[in-house]
C-alpha cells in the first residue's frame, strides 16, 4: 500500500475514492471501506483513501482532539481492509478555507476518480459546504459519480468516533472493541524507567507513547503486547503510581509482559487494550501491592489464555 502525506505526492488514474477523518477506523468507515475496495477492485482500479492530520477540529477551534489512530496507525489498519493507497493530507486553516469545488478540483487533478463514496453526513469545504448535494453536482463537470453510504447503527446507536473516545476515556475497551470491531490499541518505543517495577519483582516496559493519542483511564488492565510480529501476554498500568508519587500528574503507561525476560529499550511495542481489571489505587504497604499486581497478573492469565487456544 502507498501511504503519502500530501495530495502532491501522489498521481494515479481512474480511481475510486473515499474522504474522510476515520479516526479509528470504525466499524462504521470499515463499511464504506468495504464498498470502496470491493468496488474498485471489481473495476480494476486503486481504492484510495483521502484523509486529514491533524484532526481538523483541532484547526477549527474546537479544541485539541486526542485521536484514537495517529496517522500511521490509520494507514496500518486501512491497508489490511484492501486500500490501495492512502493520502494524510495536512490539515491547517488553507485547507480549511479552500472551497468544495478548489478542493474537489484539486483532488480530480491528483487522483483522476470515477467513483466517489461518503458517508451520510458527510461535508467537505469552508463552512462544510460540499454536502452530498454539492459534492454531486460538481461531479457532473468533473464526470465522477457519488454513493452515499448510510449510517451504521446498533443497539446503542448510530457507531461514532467521537461515542468510542468518552468509552475508552472511561476504561471501558471492551464496549470500545465493539464499536471498533478490533481491540483499541496504543504504541510507542520502550524507554528506561525507575526500575521500581524490577525491585518488586514485576519488571515493566515504559511506553512512551504519542501525545495525540486518547488514553484509557488510570487503571490495570489485560493486554496483548505486540513486539517483532510476536504477541505477548501484558498486564498494564495506566497511572501516576501513587504507592511511590503522591503528588504527580502525567500518566505512565507500564507494561509487565508476562513470561518474557529480553532488553527491548528502543524497540516499539504496541498494545491491544482487552479488559480493564481495577483502579489504580494506594495499598496499606508495598507488600499488599505486590500481591494486587500478583492477582492483577493471574486474572491477565484467565482472560487471555482462552484466546491463546482459539
Amino acid at each position: 500500500m502507498i501511504h503519502v502525506r500530501s495530495l502532491d505526492d501522489i498521481s494515479l488514474r481512474g480511481s475510486w475514492l473515499t474522504i474522510g477523518v476515520f479516526d479509528g477506523v470504525h466499524r462504521g468507515h470499515q463499511e464504506i471501506i468495504r464498498r470502496l475496495t470491493s468496488g474498485a477492485h471489481a473495476a480494476g482500479a486503486p481504492a484510495v483513501v483521502v484523509t486529514f492530520w491533524p484532526h481538523p477540529a483541532t484547526v477549527l477551534g474546537s479544541g485539541k482532539v486526542r485521536c484514537l489512530s495517529t496517522a500511521d496507525e490509520r494507514a496500518d489498519l486501512l491497508s489490511a481492509l484492501g486500500v490501495d493507497a492512502v493520502v494524510t493530507h495536512p490539515f491547517d486553516t488553507a485547507t480549511a478555507n479552500t472551497s468544495a469545488q478548489d478542493f474537489v478540483a484539486r483532488l480530480h487533478q491528483r487522483l483522476e476518480f470515477q467513483r466517489l463514496l461518503i458517508g451520510y453526513d458527510f461535508a467537505l469545504g469552508k463552512g462544510r459546504e460540499g454536502d452530498a448535494a454539492r459534492l454531486t453536482e460538481i461531479g457532473h463537470t468533473l464526470m465522477y459519480e457519488v454513493e452515499i453510504v448510510p449510517a451504521l447503527s446498533d443497539e446503542s446507536g448510530v457507531v461514532s468516533s467521537t461515542e468510542i473516545r468518552k468509552l475508552v476515556a472511561t476504561g471501558d475497551v471492551v464496549a470500545a472493541a465493539g464499536l471498533l470491531g478490533h481491540a483499541y490499541g496504543l504504541h510507542g518505543l520502550v524507554v528506561p524507567g525507575d526500575g521500581r517495577g524490577r525491585d518488586l519483582g514485576y519488571p515493566t516496559a515504559n511506553i512512551d507513547y504519542p501525545q495525540e493519542k486518547i488514553l484509557p483511564s488510570n487503571g490495570i488492565y489485560a493486554c496483548w503486547a505486540w513486539l517483532d510480529g510476536c504477541r505477548y501476554l501484558a498486564a498494564v498500568n495506566i497511572g501516576v503510581r501513587p504507592q511511590f508519587h503522591l503528588d504527580a500528574h502525567t500518566p505512565l503507561v507500564e507494561a509487565h509482559i508476562l513470561d518474557f525476560d529480553r532488553q527491548i529499550y528502543g524497540m516499539d511495542v504496541r498494545l491491544d487494550f482487552i479488559q480493564r481489571l481495577r483502579d489504580e489505587m494506594r495499598f496499606p504497604s508495598v507488600p499488599d501491592l505486590v500481591e494486587q499486581i500478583r492477582r492483577d497478573v493471574r486474572r491477565t492469565r484467565e482472560i487471555l489464555s482462552p484466546e491463546i487456544l482459539h
